[in-house]
């Protein structure tokens, strides 16, 4: 179970865990007083939260783990964040923010990626930590089995025409040949750090197949693109790019709309 808490600009999120929950980031320093609110609003105490993820270690997503660090919370680092946990230090001191406490090197658990899986399966999650780096190098996200993954600030799914051959490009590909670990799931769920959740549908060969023969027919009907997306709930570049390649290659059948996709994306 995920709980999305409302109390700033930065979406963060506590999952449950055997004897309580995990924190995943949180906002901007001298926000303590919201976040207790929504703590409330949730009907979550802090002595519920033993441990803190951070999705990275920009000042709006780091603002309250020393402060959280005070009250008993330990801050899990990965080995990849471990020489980015003060990057934000200069940040808040030139902003003169008094609120801001600098994570102290006592309240902190080191684990590498390799061994988060079961570090998490102690604290009754199955899961496991990600490395993705985009928006930042120390940048992370957090896969649940059930199908659910929290990105922090990875450039969204719907901006990944935008980014093509780049890092971000693989982060997402890393999500994405995760979940088809997991056979039963067909929907991941994607839990940003500023933007709407979304969703990603993962098919196999044979859905593709179909879902492209079925573009094809519903194209043939005069349908629009929009049209064609909702009908079928596929995201709308899928959708243009079948319906590009099926009206400019003449008699070209379904393999080679997905050949021709795929050679485009590469």
């Amino acid at each position: 179970m995920v709980l999305e808490l409302h109390y700033g600009n930065t979406n963060t999120y506590l999952i449950k865990s055997k004897d309580g929950y995990i924190l995943f980031d949180t906002c901007w320093a001298g926000t303590l007083p919201l976040f207790y609110k929504a703590l409330g609003e949730v009907h979550v105490k802090i002595e519920e939260i033993s441990h803190l993820l951070i999705s990275h270690f920009h000042p709006d997503h780091m603002g309250l783990a020393g402060q959280l660090s005070g009250l008993g919370i330990k801050t899990v680092i990965p080995e990849i964040q471990k020489d980015h946990i003060h990057d934000a230090d200069n940040i808040f001191q030139k902003e003169k923010n008094h609120d801001y406490i600098p994570l102290d090197e006592k309240d902190i658990v080191y684990i590498s990626l390799s061994e988060s899986r079961s570090f998490l399966k102690d604290l009754g999650i199955d899961g496991e930590i990600l490395s993705t780096p985009g928006h930042s190098d120390d940048s992370i996200s957090l896969w649940l089995d059930e199908g659910t993954v929290l990105v922090g600030d990875l450039n969204p799914l719907y901006e990944l025409e935008l980014h093509r051959c780049t890092r971000i490009e693989k982060s997402w590909d890393l999500i994405f040949e995760k979940a088809k670990g997991f056979p039963a799931i067909k929907d991941i769920r994607i839990l940003y750090g500023h933007a709407r959740p979304g969703e990603k549908k993962i098919s196999s060969d044979a859905e593709i197949y179909q879902l492209v023969k079925t573009i094809m027919k519903i194209t043939d009907k005069g349908k629009t693109l929009e049209q064609i997306s909702v009908k079928t709930k596929t995201d709308p570049q899928f959708v243009e790019d079948v319906i590009r390649m099926y009206l400019t290659h003449k008699d070209v059948g379904v393999q080679g709309i997905l050949d021709r996709i795929e050679i485009k994306n590469r």
